[in-house]
Parts: structure tokens; C-alpha cells; sequence
């Protein structure tokens, strides 16, 4: 799972010579949190992003109403903007879990995707949740199965023949380590084909394997990041 493959491409940007009032309107407009700032040939130079657009209040205590006025209309993007230098940027070759990871390092929401100087697309935390959704069959009905295993070689094998042994089908399927148990892992499987007394009945008959949840989940719409 690439960047390239689940970031915005062609997202809405902005030159840096624009009124800081341009770039409200096309944040408000459009509905997005972040708006990348070019120069010529999709050159990244900045980020705009709405608590730019805030006037510091040390300056506004300063201003009277009609020096707010002249001065927010000769405001343009290059001066309120995050600067490039600042700014963690990707490129479109690395994978979902870099993304997240830098996204998590640097404590942002967005990351620009850059090939060379060039604004690729745009990828961000709603980005990843939607994916990480699509992973664990989110919107797939059925069996949403959390099952608590030892992490042994062979017991995900183990869980996985009991359900396909069976001619039942696995949607999806999603592991991570238990929360304050780091020997046990905790399995997600999204399940279809069987009963629910037919799940949980083949899931005891595995030793060491605990059935942590089961919950039907009904079919939702899929949601495009």
C-alpha cells in the first residue's frame, strides 16, 4: 500500500501571490483543511492551513477597525504561509505506515507527496483512517470477529483454516499486538458465509484462542479516500 496509490491527486492549490482572502474562500468552499502553495511548475513552497488565517492578537490589539481592514486586504499567502523548509513532505513511493509514522513524528495532519520539487497530491490523516477501515472490511457486512491469540507459530494458521476449512470466507483481516500484553496478539476478521453460533462454536474448539468480540456488521456505503 503506496502513497501514490491513496493520496489526493490533483489537489487544490494556490500561488503565493494570492490575497490571504482567496485562500479562505477556497478552504471554506471547498470543504478542505489544507492547501498546498506553488510556484511556477507545481513548485511546493508552503502550506496554508486555517489557523494561518488568524490575525495574532498582539497585532490586532494594535490596529483600529479601519487599519484591520486595509491591513488584512494587502495580506497575501507568501507572508501568512508555513514555509516549505518547515514542513515534512513525502514522496509517492513510500508506504501507508511511513506516512503515518512521519505524520505521528512531526505531530501534523497532511503531508504534501513531492517528487523532486513537485506537488504530486496530498495525503492525509482522514486519508489513512478511511484506509485503515477498507483494511478491517469496514464496510463489508458481516462477522467482525476479534479473537485473542498467543502469537505461537502456527495459531494465526490455526484460526484462519477454521473458518476457510469450512467453505466460510474471510473479507478481511487485521492483527495487532494486545494493548499492555505484547506476547498476545489480537486477530480482527471480518467473516461471511456462517451463522454466528457456527463462528463462535468453531472458535472455542481452538486451544489458546480466546473469542474477545462478535458483532454483525451491516453493509455501509464505501467511502473513497
Amino acid at each position: 500500500m503506496l502513497v501514490k496509490d491513496y493520496m489526493l491527486q490533483h489537489p487544490i492549490m494556490i500561488e503565493p501571490h494570492k490575497r490571504l482572502a482567496d485562500a479562505r474562500a477556497l478552504l471554506v468552499e471547498n470543504e478542505i483543511y489544507y492547501l498546498p502553495v506553488v510556484g511556477d511548475g507545481k513548485r511546493f513552497l508552503g502550506m496554508i492551513t486555517p489557523p494561518r488565517l488568524a490575525i495574532p492578537p498582539e497585532r490586532m490589539a494594535s490596529l483600529d477597525v479601519w487599519e484591520i481592514s486595509n491591513y488584512l486586504a494587502n495580506l497575501t499567502v507568501e507572508k501568512v504561509m508555513l514555509k516549505a523548509r518547515d514542513l515534512p513532505t513525502i514522496g509517492p513511493h513510500a508506504t501507508l505506515e511511513e506516512a503515518s509514522q512521519l505524520m505521528i513524528k512531526t505531530k501534523v495532519g497532511g503531508l504534501a507527496v513531492l517528487e523532486g520539487p513537485v506537488v504530486l497530491g496530498l495525503i492525509t490523516d482522514n486519508h489513512l483512517l478511511v484506509e485503515l477501515s477498507n483494511l478491517l472490511g469496514a464496510f463489508e457486512p458481516g462477522w467482525r470477529v476479534t479473537v485473542r491469540i498467543k502469537g505461537k507459530r502456527g495459531d494465526l494458521l490455526r484460526l484462519i483454516r477454521a473458518v476457510t476449512d469450512r467453505d466460510w470466507t474471510i473479507m478481511a483481516l487485521g492483527n495487532v499486538r494486545t494493548p499492555k500484553k505484547p506476547d498476545d496478539w489480537d486477530v480482527v476478521l471480518k467473516v461471511v458465509g456462517c451463522t454466528r453460533e457456527e463462528l463462535v462454536d468453531a472458535i472455542a474448539q481452538l486451544d489458546g484462542q480466546v473469542l474477545r468480540d462478535i458483532r454483525e456488521t451491516a453493509s455501509y456505503a464505501y467511502v473513497k479516500s
